[in-house]
């Protein structure tokens, strides 16, 4: 039976946490919302369910979270582990408090850790603050995010503000003690009636002690870093083999394009480094209507696909989306955006596309859903966090990047597509 049984707030954090694990040397899969009681998972060491869930309103989070957890523990999971983002996207309504208290409690568990870091992508947690390379969360763009802006770094204070139950720090100069320091700071935290604990890590050598630290909990939250920890904890069990998870994946032939949802300023510099690919920006508000601007946007397409990825976006920054939000609403425009992409994603597929990067987290589970697509076979990382995935249960095998919109360097697409070229190496 699988040993981690992982729930992603999102499509792209759910591809994150599973390259994580597969580096790990765990057989990982990511199943597209609450799996069948059918579908079959005895092979692997590994499987995280992905959920729609980081926007939703709070009770529908907490049901589709609890119905990913009783599947997970119908698999017979040992350990289970509730993704979220690692700039903590959130609002003070949750979503993330809400689901982590209900989780907690149908595990019967009193007590969880909460640790976003991720300092391969600049996140980092001291002293219960998370920052985003240099700048502390709020003053990092993220308070510019057009559905959850954080606008407070204190991470203590943002889930206090989320969870009946009350929260503590470990802060680093424990953390920096060890794995072994680590427990027992969290252990008297518990004791002392705490229900979570905001756990500082600036580095790898952190997130690896407090996986070892968490060997024994029920529930661990927080960003796809802290999964670092976890499969080392089975191995030194005798439960999972020593041979590292190769994520192999075959090569596809066909088309390839890039879809980009996210306003983020990583997502809008990669498009800006992206020019010698064919490039169509779409405005929603010409006209509002998603079914008229995709059949726009494919026409287009389907005239420049070639050799090149082509590579159409809503992406803005923020003056641009404030505009288009004070004409259509912010949940209206949300919508619109990723219904238009979701269209013009099957419409890429119908012409031949085979290899698509998705770059926003709202944008990914949009398109997924769009393509009927029910499990992802996880590959070998483009970036730290954004692995190529192989598309299962749609009509067509496709080759799939979800990139979370803040993941990346600049030349990412480039640098996507240059993976997908050593594969098709490989495979010859």
């Amino acid at each position: 039976m699988p040993l981690i049984g992982a729930i992603a707030d999102d499509f792209t954090g759910a591809t994150d946490v599973a390259a994580m694990l597969v580096k790990g040397g765990m057989r990982t899969a990511q199943m597209i919302g609450v799996p069948d009681t059918a579908d079959e998972v005895a092979d692997l060491d590994a499987v995280v369910v992905s959920l729609k869930s980081r926007t939703a309103p709070v009770k529908d989070a907490c049901r589709d979270s609890l119905a990913a957890l009783a599947w997970l523990r119908h698999a017979e999971c040992r350990q289970y582990f509730f993704k979220y983002c690692s700039t903590f996207d959130s609002t003070d309504r949750g979503n993330i408090g809400p689901v982590a208290d209900a989780l907690l409690a149908v595990l019967g568990a009193g007590f969880a850790l909460a640790c976003p870091a991720f300092p391969a992508n600049g996140r980092s947690v001291y002293q219960g603050h998370l920052f985003v390379g240099s700048a502390l969360l709020n003053e990092s763009g993220m308070e510019n995010h057009p559905l959850t802006p954080m606008r407070d770094a204190n991470l203590v204070r943002v889930l206090s503000r989320q969870t009946t139950g009350s929260v503590g720090l470990v802060p680093y100069a424990t953390v920096a003690e060890g794995a072994e320091a680590i427990g027992a700071a969290m252990q008297a935290l518990e004791e002392s009636g705490r229900r979570y604990a905001i756990v500082d890590a600036v580095s790898d050598r952190d997130l690896r002690a407090i996986g070892a630290a968490a060997a024994g909990h029920v529930l661990i939250t927080g960003g796809s870093g802290v999964a670092m920890g976890l499969p080392e904890n089975f191995r030194r069990a005798g439960l999972l083999a020593e041979e590292a998870s190769t994520g192999e994946l075959p090569a596809l032939a066909g088309p390839a394009a890039i879809l980009a949802g996210s306003c983020s300023p990583a997502t809008l510099a990669q498009i800006e480094a992206a020019r010698e690919f064919p490039c169509l920006r779409i405005d929603p508000r010409a006209p509002p209507d998603a079914e008229a601007l995709a059949e726009r946007a494919l026409a287009w397409a389907v005239a420049h696909l070639g050799e090149e990825p082509v590579l159409i976006a809503t992406s803005a920054p923020p003056g641009g989306v404030a505009a288009v939000q004070a004409a259509l609403g912010r949940e209206e425009a949300g919508r619109l955006v990723e219904q238009t992409l979701a269209r013009i994603a099957e419409g890429l597929v119908s012409h031949g596309v085979r290899k698509l990067v998705v770059a926003g987290g709202e944008t990914s589970g949009a398109v997924v859903a769009r393509l009927g697509v029910r499990r992802l076979g996880i590959g070998a990382e483009i970036a730290p966090g954004v692995p190529w995935t192989l598309a299962e249960g749609g009509a067509t095998p496709l080759l799939l990047a979800l990139k979370s919109g803040n993941f990346g360097g600049p030349n990412f697409f480039r640098d996507a597509f240059a993976k997908l070229r050593g594969i098709t190496e490989v495979a010859r």
